[in-house]
């Protein structure tokens, strides 16, 4: 049997997990299609059945990015507890995903980058329009909880604009450091990512 045979029940979500690996280790910029193909084991030509070009697979990898983030993240945002308890959960949940879907993460954090971009097409800008309009709209949800946490009492009372973008400029960082290490599993993903919650949302707790 054929790779592409092989990866015909879903191809699409193997492409863009590749896709997701090779704009991460190589930039965007720097990624060609025969390089996903090769992080596939696949060939061109099933890449281009389901996509137009390199930027149509970005935007794709960048769509899937977020709807994997918010699927983990909004169950917290109307749960029981207190705002800082949300919040938390909600932070840990953010790091989770980071931790497990590296690739996707780097993604999502370049897509503000290219909004300006000439070279790309109008229906490719429209696209890449609405997803960083997803983008904000995910923020929100956490400036949403915030100003609850102020309002309840579990939080200090502080900007909640600066307060929510502070928080998250701090836990996309951690892309810059975190490499998953073969050994690590689930629950030393969850370890990590409470410890690293602990000290950010330590400074607006009241």
């Amino acid at each position: 049997m054929s790779a592409s045979a092989e990866l015909a029940p879903n191809a699409k979500g193997r492409i863009l997990d590749a896709a997701a690996e090779a704009f991460m280790v190589r930039g965007f910029a720097n990624t060609t299609i025969d390089d996903i193909a090769d992080e596939l084991g696949a060939t061109k030509g099933l890449i281009y059945y389901h996509f137009r070009s390199k930027f149509d697979i970005f935007l794709a990898v960048y769509e899937e990015g977020m709807r994997r983030v918010r699927e983990r993240v909004e169950p917290y945002v109307g749960a029981p507890g207190t705002g800082r308890q949300r919040l938390v959960a909600m932070s840990i949940a953010h790091l989770e995903n980071l931790m497990t879907e590296l690739g996707y993460h780097h993604v999502v954090h370049q897509g503000v980058r290219y909004q300006g971009s000439t070279a790309l097409k109008a229906r490719q800008r429209d696209q890449l329009t609405a997803l960083n309009e997803l983008r904000r709209a995910y923020e929100h949800m956490f400036g949403r909880v915030i100003s609850e946490g102020i309002a309840d009492g579990s939080l200090r009372r502080v900007d909640e604009a600066l307060a929510t973008r502070t928080l998250l400029t701090n836990l996309n960082a951690v892309d810059i450091w975190y490499r998953k290490i073969d050994e690590q599993n689930d629950e030393d993903i969850h370890t990590l990512a409470s410890q690293v919650v602990d000290i950010l949302i330590g400074g607006i707790a009241a």
